[in-house]
C-alpha cells in the first residue's frame, strides 16, 4: 500500500515540476537561444548534482558506466535542445502536450526491444490518453495558424528518446540508487554541454541584462526541472512500471496550461475537455494487475 500511495506521490510531484519547465524555457528563450538554453539548462543540472551526489559515483560498476551514457543522451542530452528548438516556434502547452506521446513510445519499443508485456486495459488507456493529446493539439493549431507545426516532429523524436531511457533504465539500472544514475547522467553530459554553449557565442552577450534574466530562469530549469525531477523520475521507475512513469507526461499538459494561462496563452472550451480526457487516460494506463506494480 506504501509503495502504491508512494508512486502516485511522486507522479503528481514530477507532474507539478515539469508541467512548470515549459514555462520557464519560454522565459529562458527571451534572452537566450535554443542552443544556449539546452546546454546551460545540463550545465546548471550536472554543476547541482556533483555538489550533492558525487561520492554516490563510486557505487556505480565499472559495466553500468555504458547505460549511463546512452540514458544520458536519450533522456537529458537530446530532450534538452529538441525542445528548447521547438519553442522557437510553438506555444509552451503545445509542447508539453506533445509529450504525451512518451508512454505509448514506452509501450511500444518496450514491446518489440525488450519484451515488455502489457495489458489490453492498459494499452486502451495509453490509447484514450494519446486521443485527449490530439484534441489539444488539433484544436490549438486552429487556434494559432501562425505557429509553425513542423516543430512538433522535434517533440516526437524527442518522446521517442525518453521512451528508450525509461525502458533502458528499467532493465539495466534498476539496482542503481537514483541520486547514482542522475549524477552519472550528467557526470557524462557536463564537458559537451560547456563546449557547446562555448562555441554558441554565450560569452558574448552575458552582460546584457535580459540575457541575465533568462539565465536566472535556467538555473531554476536546471536544478529543480532537471537535476531534481531526474532523481524523482528514477526512484518512479526502480517502485513502477515503465509505462506508468512515463504516463506522468499526461499530467505535465494541465500544469504547463495553468502556466500558460497567466502567461496569456488561450485555452478554449475543447482544450479542457481534451484535458479531462487525458486525466482518465493517465489512470487506465497506469493500472496494472498487483503483481506487476
Amino acid at each position: 500500500m506504501e509503495a502504491k500511495q508512494g508512486k502516485w506521490a511522486y507522479l503528481t510531484l514530477l507532474a507539478l515540476i515539469w508541467g512548470s519547465s515549459f514555462i520557464l524555457i519560454k522565459k529562458g528563450l527571451i534572452g537566450l537561444t535554443a542552443i544556449q538554453v539546452g546546454s546551460l539548462r545540463i550545465i546548471f543540472a550536472s554543476i547541482f548534482l556533483m555538489i550533492i551526489g558525487f561520492k554516490s559515483l563510486s557505487k556505480v560498476p565499472k559495466e553500468k558506466w555504458k547505460y549511463l551514457a546512452l540514458t544520458a543522451l536519450c533522456g537529458t542530452f537530446f530532450p534538452a535542445f529538441l525542445f528548447a528548438i521547438s519553442q522557437t516556434e510553438l506555444d509552451s502547452g503545445v509542447t508539453a502536450i506533445l509529450n504525451s506521446l512518451t508512454p505509448l513510445n514506452t509501450l511500444i519499443i518496450g514491446a518489440i526491444a525488450f519484451k515488455v508485456g502489457f495489458q489490453k486495459r492498459q494499452l486502451f488507456g495509453v490509447f484514450i490518453g494519446l486521443a485527449g493529446s490530439l484534441l489539444l493539439v488539433l484544436n490549438g493549431a486552429m487556434n494559432h495558424p501562425e505557429q509553425n507545426y513542423y516543430y512538433a516532429f522535434l517533440i516526437i523524436i524527442a518522446s521517442i528518446c525518453y521512451a528508450i531511457n525509461v525502458n533502458l533504465i528499467k532493465h539495466y539500472l534498476s539496482d542503481l540508487s537514483p541520486l547514482s544514475i542522475t549524477t552519472g547522467n550528467f557526470a557524462v553530459l557536463f564537458l559537451p554541454a560547456l563546449a557547446i554553449l562555448f562555441f554558441s557565442g554565450f560569452t558574448e552577450t552575458m552582460a546584457v541584462e535580459k540575457t541575465q534574466t533568462s539565465i536566472l530562469f535556467i538555473l531554476i530549469l536546471g536544478v529543480l526541472g532537471t537535476g531534481i525531477a531526474n532523481i524523482i523520475f528514477f526512484k518512479l521507475i526502480q517502485i513502477a512500471s515503465p509505462v506508468f512513469a512515463s504516463s506522468v507526461t499526461y499530467l505535465i499538459p494541465l500544469i504547463a496550461f495553468s502556466w500558460g494561462l497567466l502567461d496569456n496563452e488561450s485555452l478554449t472550451p475543447v482544450q479542457f475537455f481534451g484535458a479531462f480526457i487525458i486525466l482518465i487516460g493517465v489512470y487506465l494506463s497506469a493500472r496494472k494487475q498487483k503483481e506487476t506494480t
